[in-house]
């Protein structure tokens, strides 16, 4: 089996964040605790899967969360237009991950079918749940349900050779990581299902969670899957970019070659 390219593209950040906005428990609430952006490109010779979208300056505006690249020109040093794209991954639909759906016209959706029934279902009544939620992302998902490009999976399942899905929940009803079979062996893309390398490593919760216990259980099937605890690569934090190796330009960074010695 041929092993995968695995890239981290960062296109925002928000540093005027505390420990608060990152940890349920934790003794140094106040402190600061910057947070990275990322989507992720998979790449097997001609193959390219992306995982997650970002999000759009109109997003970025509506929210006051800036952007520092948009997700289609962030993809450009790879040799990447968003048309090139065919298939995404999406780990969820908040609005960070699923944001920029729509700058990728010709892709497939691989999804969990938990996440779209959550994020259309009655736990949207709910402001605190439908907060990291946009209606504009969702709805562009259903377009292309009826397009016939998504593509649902229920559990565990095999996206192409050497790349898998695996339903977390936890911080989102059908949260999915990605396990990408790599030079460094196994490494797994945690998303939103370790924010930062304490949440798991600590066994920290983040505070937007919908179920705890999946939260909890998630941080232990990550260590499952990947080949060693330095493959798990969480869906947040600015650590990823000292400990793995810069890619083809400043916003990139190379993981599949396992992190800097």
């Amino acid at each position: 089996m041929n092993v995968w390219e695995v890239h981290a593209v960062k296109y925002a950040d928000r540093n005027a964040r505390t420990r608060a906005d990152s940890f349920i428990f934790d003794d140094n609430h106040d402190a600061p605790h910057a947070m990275d952006y990322f989507m992720w490109v998979l790449r097997r010779g001609a193959e390219v899967i992306l995982v997650d979208t970002g999000y759009d300056d109109a997003e970025a505006t509506a929210r006051d969360r800036p952007i520092r690249l948009d997700p289609g020109a962030a993809l450009a040093p790879l040799g990447l237009t968003p048309k090139d794209i065919t298939t995404v991954i999406v780990t969820h639909l908040h609005y960070d991950h699923a944001g920029g759906l729509h700058l990728f016209p010709n892709a497939t959706l691989h999804m969990q079918a938990a996440e779209m029934a959550f994020a259309t279902g009655p736990c949207m009544c709910h402001d605190t749940l439908r907060m990291p939620f946009t209606a504009d992302h969702v709805c562009e998902a259903i377009k292309r349900l009826y397009a016939g490009k998504v593509i649902f999976h229920d559990g565990e399942a095999q996206v192409a050779d050497g790349v898998t899905v695996h339903c977390i929940g936890g911080h989102s009803r059908g949260l999915q990581c990605v396990r990408v079979l790599t030079n460094a062996g196994w490494l797994v893309l945690a998303s939103d299902a370790a924010h930062f390398y304490e949440n798991f490593q600590a066994r920290k919760p983040f505070p937007i969670v919908v179920d705890l216990q999946n939260m909890l259980e998630g941080f232990d099937t990550l260590y499952r899957l990947a080949s060693a605890p330095d493959l798990i690569i969480p869906g947040h934090d600015p650590l990823v970019r000292q400990l793995f190796p810069t890619g083809v330009a400043d916003h990139i960074t190379r993981l599949d070659q396992g992190p800097k010695t």
